[in-house]
């Protein structure tokens, strides 16, 4: 697999190093203002960074706003593979992220050579692929979706044609039923969502009767079998807003849920369980976990880790994503969510 993070320098500032009286959120916000830096952050980032960023929202809506941005710099809160694509979509930006080690549980399961090997098994298949992936794997794809807008896509394709879907198999299987599409699934799964336990969330369910339960299709079956709304988190947050109900079981990475509070502070939100005596942090994902606001500062001084994606490989991955957004346009998108003071 393409390595794409560039680590800084060895004489780089370094967290070990830091003044302990920085007042971190100040000086964030004045090299934002000095690079034109713009902060990206996904809903599973920690509440102070989402209350940071300059854009919160889901693979899409971060999709489109880093192929939009006039910033020099895009600092990208949330997962590696965010941050190829952000330098896919505008590769004559500066893209960083806080800790090259925060990767993706999908993206590990889905390798360049055995996806290459997949594809050629099946050589009449339209592969679709969930964002969720390498550069390398998006470059081997003939189209990339996300949560929010695969069903969309998928039902845009030609009738005729059979589809492989990779990395996520139970968003697959979930996109496969509501189209009807024939689909053939590469068999990875989130190590969070994959761990949601039906047997606890019936138990749940009867300590709450009024409560909904929205999840997200990367959820098993067993557990959308119980949900009253299925969808990507940005529509998981549109659905507790808008729903006259008062009390939510949150079936996804729970630190959406600074969100929902945001928007409706008036409702409760539960965390979805995972199985019988798991923690209550459990649910949290270690990957988005590992971006802290020290670590924000630091790639923003250091601008690094850099995300670099080889030419020849940016251009072929660029494709699907091009034929993402473009077969997206009827999705609409999520309004601004910012607590910054400094946007650029």
């Amino acid at each position: 697999m393409t390595d794409t993070v560039v680590l800084p320098p060895p004489d780089a500032l370094t967290e070990d190093r830091l003044d302990p009286t920085l007042d971190l959120v100040a000086e964030i916000d004045r090299l934002r203002r000095e690079k034109n830096a713009i902060i990206l952050a996904h809903y599973y980032q920690d509440g102070e960074i989402q209350d940071l960023a300059d854009f919160v929202g889901d693979s899409l809506d971060l999709s489109r706003k880093a192929a939009a941005t006039d910033a020099d710099m895009i600092v990208f809160c949330g997962v590696r593979f965010m941050g190829e694509v952000a330098k896919i979509l505008s590769p004559g930006k500066i893209v960083v992220i806080p800790d090259a080690e925060a990767g993706c549980s999908l993206e590990e399961s889905c390798r360049p050579d055995t996806f290459r090997a997949f594809r050629e098994k099946h050589p009449d298949h339209i592969a679709v692929t969930y964002i969720n992936c390498s550069a390398d794997i998006k470059a081997l794809s003939d189209v990339i979706v996300t949560s929010s807008n695969a069903e969309v896509i998928v039902n845009s394709l030609p009738a005729d044609k059979p589809i492989l879907f990779a990395p996520d198999r139970h968003l697959g299987a979930f996109i496969a039923k509501k189209t009807g599409r024939d689909m053939t699934l590469w068999p990875g799964s989130c190590i969070i969502h994959e761990q949601f336990s039906e047997k606890e969330l019936v138990k749940l369910k009867v300590r709450h009767p009024g409560a909904l339960v929205a999840a997200h299709p990367e959820c098993p079956e067993s557990v959308l079998g119980h949900a009253d709304y299925v969808g990507s988190t940005k529509g998981i947050l549109d659905f507790v807003i808008k729903s006259p109900g008062k009390d939510f079981i949150i079936a996804t990475e729970p630190h959406i849920i600074h969100q929902m509070t945001k928007a409706a502070p008036e409702k409760t939100f539960i965390p979805a369980p995972f199985a019988n005596g798991a923690c209550a942090s459990c649910a949290d994902c270690p990957f988005m976990a590992r971006n802290t606001l020290e670590k924000i500062y630091l790639a923003m001084v250091n601008e690094g880790p850099a995300i670099q994606v080889p030419e020849d490989l940016r251009v072929q991955a660029l494709k699907p994503l091009e034929r993402m957004l473009e077969m997206s346009k009827s999705v609409p998108m999520s309004p601004d969510s910012s607590g910054a003071t400094n946007a650029a």
